[in-house]
């Protein structure tokens, strides 16, 4: 009990302790708080003191950094004016002693004219903007002016020479005709086998490489001051002129289609040939030239480029193109086909060219007028071969072949065909200009006939004017067998099959049958046995070989040998003037005819000579051995006259 008195004692006291610890505790804390509220007070007094010091400062770092960005602003300027005093000076000298810097002059103006437009603050923006683009005007006049004298300057008409060097080696003209340089090309084959030979066209320098960066970047000031129409007249007007220079020293000529009409064939012909060698260095050579000129001033402004380029080129190329357009629209004659097809095939040669020199809408009309002549001449050629097979049906030249030898119409109309055939692949090219359907062969093939069958209707018709039925056969069969050898002869054979061939062999045969049959029947008459029995006249009868001689009269016999004789004798005169030219024919012709007259007089001879040889003068009426008339049967179809010299 004492025990547990004692304990709570002490735990009593340790509960008062306690008690007075949390209160000093308390009253520590009261003061610290007081102590705190006593330094917020004095803060706030000296924050209220403060703060005038430090709106101050920060207007004093405002103040700094305004100041900082004038004066940068202010440098900005001044080096802008200061830029600009450099241009001005520069541009004041003028782009001859250093075009570079004048260019650059006129780049730092445009620039100096963008920042004081983005500046309008300034006051004296406007004024500094105004004196600028005056000044850029004088520039970009005179840089006009360095253009045009610099372009004019290195602009001059390209020599003949010049030209022919740029050619491949096969087709430079020869330098034996001065006047004709390309007197002795052959326009046609040169084309069929010297296409492949594009390659060997050389490059033209029209223009100095290291002038045309400076034309670029001149013609480049030109474009940004908006001056595009002023480049384009002093270009134009520039090599226009120098282009259709060149072409007048080359020889090209502006001709009307009354110009042409007034010409001499052999003229014409050979301008014609001229003038497929020149579009070819036209278009090849110096148009190629010109491009390359404009691709390299021109660049980076493209509807520009082309403008130019069309502008500069159209009068040459309008120069060049009248001549061939007065041939296409001439009056045609058949010599005339074939210097077409020659200037059509130029024409195709360059069609890939065309196409590509003269690409961009600018130059639209002109690919139009060239590949407008192509097809003027396609036309003109295709009715010219219908004007030729007409002509040849209607020919009605008075031109006698009396000998009945190949006619000169047979002969022209069959090197005509020949020639043809040479044209094959143009031909071709020519027919698909009006025909969709592909047939290019059969369509060659169907003209070549036509012509043909219009060559055998006047021959048929020229065969009526000889009195001499026999000469009409001989006459036909001579020209029908010109036509069918030249045929099996050529390409001709191909297009027109084996079937026309044996067809006319089989009309030349029957033309040979008739002239046997016409010429010698009369004749072979006299060597027959009808009519030899006795007439009771004054002739005595003698009994031949056999009995087949029975009651023949010797008077008869006699008038026979005589007929015969004098027959004979007006045939070998007349027919060793006719002419068979193919010695094939001929030979063959007359072994013909010694086939049927020769074993016909020897059985007349062997049954009647006895009956004369045994009366007075034999030899006045047996006047030849069958050897004699074969030896003069050698003679005929020569063409000996005394008109004519011997065939």
């Amino acid at each position: 009990m004492i025990v547990a008195v004692s304990g709570m004692d002490s735990l009593g006291e340790r509960a008062a302790k306690m008690r007075e610890a949390l209160q000093k505790s308390q009253t520590i804390t009261d003061n610290v708080v007081t102590i705190l509220g006593s330094f917020d007070s004095r803060l706030s007094v000296l924050e209220t003191a403060m703060r005038p010091t430090q709106i101050r400062t920060h207007a004093i770092r405002k103040a700094h950094e305004n100041i900082d960005k004038t004066l940068k602003a202010a440098e900005v300027i001044l080096t802008q004016f200061d830029a600009s005093r450099q241009a001005e000076a520069k541009i004041l000298k003028g782009p001859h002693e250093d075009l570079e810097s004048y260019l650059e002059a006129i780049n730092q103006l445009r620039s100096n004219i963008r920042f004081f437009s983005g500046n309008k603050g300034f006051k004296s923006s406007d004024a500094v903007i105004n004196n600028a683009n005056t000044l850029l005007a004088k520039a970009i006049s005179k840089l006009e002016d360095e253009f045009k004298q610099l372009l004019a300057l290195y602009s001059k008409p390209v020599e003949t020479d010049r030209l022919f060097e740029c050619l491949p080696e096969s087709m430079r003209p020869s330098s034996e005709s001065p006047g004709n340089p390309f007197s002795g090309k052959n326009n046609h084959h040169e084309h069929q086998n010297g296409t492949s030979e594009t390659g060997g066209f050389k490059h033209l320098t029209l223009i100095p490489p290291r002038i045309l960066p400076l034309l670029h970047d001149l013609a480049l000031q030109m474009v940004q001051a908006g001056n595009q129409q002023q480049l384009l007249k002093i270009y134009r007007d520039t090599r226009s002129s120098v282009l259709e220079e060149s072409l007048r020293k080359l020889g090209v000529e502006k001709l009307s289609k009354e110009d042409v009409q007034r010409m001499q064939w052999e003229v014409l012909e050979a301008k014609i040939g001229n003038w497929i060698h020149f579009m070819r260095i036209a278009v090849k050579i110096l148009f190629v030239g010109e491009r390359r000129v404009c691709d390299q001033i021109f660049e980076g402004f493209d509807t520009l480029l082309d403008q130019c380029f069309a502008e500069c080129t159209t009068s040459s190329v309008s120069m060049l193109l009248s001549f061939g357009d007065a041939i296409a629209r001439s009056k045609r004659s058949p010599e005339k086909l074939f210097v077409l097809l020659d200037m059509y095939e130029i024409m195709r040669e360059l069609h890939s060219e065309v196409e590509g020199v003269f690409g961009g809408k600018a130059c639209n009309e002109i690919r139009e007028s060239m590949f407008g002549l192509t097809k003027r001449l396609a036309q003109t050629a295709q009715e010219t071969f219908g004007d030729f097979e007409e002509a040849v049906e209607k020919d009605a030249t008075k031109t006698a072949v009396l000998d009945g030898t190949v006619h000169p119409l047979t002969s022209y109309v069959i090197n005509y065909v020949k020639f043809l055939f040479d044209y094959q692949t143009t031909l071709k090219q020519l027919f698909q200009e009006f025909e969709s359907s592909g047939e290019t062969n059969s369509q060659l093939a169907n003209v070549t006939m036509r012509i043909m069958q219009a060559l055998q209707t006047n021959l048929d018709g020229k065969s009526k004017q000889y009195r001499d039925p026999a000469l009409t056969h001989l006459f036909l069969m001579n020209n029908i067998h010109y036509m069918v050898r030249s045929v099996r002869r050529s390409e001709a054979k191909d297009l027109l099959g084996d079937d026309w061939v044996q067809r006319h062999r089989r009309v030349v045969q029957q033309h040979a049958n008739q002239y046997k049959r016409t010429g010698w029947s009369k004749i072979l008459q006299c060597l027959s046995t009808q009519g030899l029995t006795s007439s009771g006249g004054g002739g005595s009868a003698v009994p031949g070989e056999g009995g087949s001689g029975s009651g023949a009269s010797r008077g008869l016999i006699k008038d026979r040998f005589k007929t015969f004789n004098v027959q004979f004798e007006e045939l070998h005169q007349k027919q060793s003037q006719w002419t068979v030219p193919d010695t094939e024919l001929r030979e063959s012709l007359r072994l013909a005819v010694a086939e049927v007259l020769l074993p016909a007089y020897r059985s007349f001879i062997k049954r009647f000579g006895p009956l004369v040889e045994s009366g007075k003068n034999p030899q006045k009426y047996i006047r030849y051995t069958a050897e004699d008339l074969e030896r003069m049967l050698g003679e005929f179809f020569e063409g000996k006259t005394l008109n004519e010299p011997r065939r």
